[in-house]
């Protein structure tokens, strides 16, 4: 019964990846997972048979997650652009005030107080997320990504950034694959090597077969190695990588709004309806997340 218990919180865990602005990491702590997920994770080459009794319903559900709500969301973006993007801003600003919280809590845990350090790493954080998307091109559309010596080596690179914020608290893995540009083709080529796998096209499969190990692999590898350089952050730095990761997550709604498009819409017929049912998704999502996130993070 735990074990498909797991399965189901892994699904959520999954599903709360594949959009932009949700926390993994919050969403395993609000479902009472995620010190057992890290010390499973940190401890998996000590110990592996136990870690992997842990983690493996995990990540069989988020499996599944990813595999079922990948198809929602690429209809949701291509369709609904600016209520989507409202709703994901919503999400983005539920979790800041359990990050405030938190901040305050690392600042209190060292006997610290507010410094220009903490301001300083606030603004590179912000700056970063909030000017990074303008320099993306092509790469941050559908279009599939080319299977090149240079773009797997990239696509590899990328995918241990993003594991990184798939398990820190109030951070959101798919947004920084929105604002790096990859979060599109990604989602494309997941849908892509699904469709190819239901009519047993080989020719489309194995492609895309390769773009996910490559990305894939990146992921778990960087899941290992930054876990333990995430305890270290928080266990001695704990107010810096808040304020780090406040900068980060304030700057977000400009990437996602900048990186979907979405006030285009706005010139549309729909632009008054999806602006009115946008702001309205964006209140309930804030409501939701910041519901779901009061427990403290770390």
């Amino acid at each position: 019964m735990n074990y498909l218990i797991d399965i189901l919180k892994g699904m959520v865990i999954g599903i709360s990846n594949i959009i932009p602005g949700v926390s993994g990491g919050t969403m395993a702590v609000s479902l009472g997972i995620y010190d057992r997920m890290i010390f499973s994770i940190s401890q998996l080459f000590k110990n592996w048979k136990a870690s992997l009794k842990t983690l493996l319903p995990i990540l069989i559900g988020a499996a599944f997650g990813i595999v079922a709500f990948t198809y929602t969301i690429e209809f949701l973006l291509s369709q609904y652009t600016l209520p989507t993007a409202l709703a994901f801003v919503g999400l983005i600003l539920g979790g800041v005030p359990v990050l405030w919280v938190s901040f305050k809590a690392g600042l209190k845990m060292k006997n610290e107080k507010l410094t220009i350090s903490h301001l300083v790493v606030f603004i590179i954080m912000f700056a970063l997320v909030a000017v990074l998307p303008m320099f993306q091109g092509v790469e941050s559309s559908f279009e599939a990504i080319a299977i090149t010596p240079v773009s797997m080596i990239k696509l590899f690179f990328i995918g241990i950034i993003a594991s990184a914020t798939m398990i820190v608290p109030g951070m959101s893995g798919s947004l920084v694959l929105m604002i790096l540009g990859y979060y599109y083709s990604i989602i494309n080529t997941i849908t892509s090597f699904i469709d190819a796998l239901r009519a047993g096209d080989m020719v489309s499969l194995l492609p895309n077969f390769i773009i996910l190990s490559v990305f894939g692999v990146g992921v778990l590898i960087g899941i290992f190695l930054i876990s333990k350089v995430i305890e270290y952050l928080f266990k001695h730095y704990s107010s810096l990588t808040y304020s780090g990761i406040l900068g980060l997550v304030l700057a977000s709604p400009f990437a996602i709004m900048y990186n979907t498009d979405a006030l285009n819409d706005l010139t549309t017929a729909n632009g008054l309806p999806f602006a009115l049912i946008g702001l309205a998704l964006m209140v309930l999502c804030f409501m939701g997340i910041y519901q779901l996130s009061k427990k403290k993070i770390h």
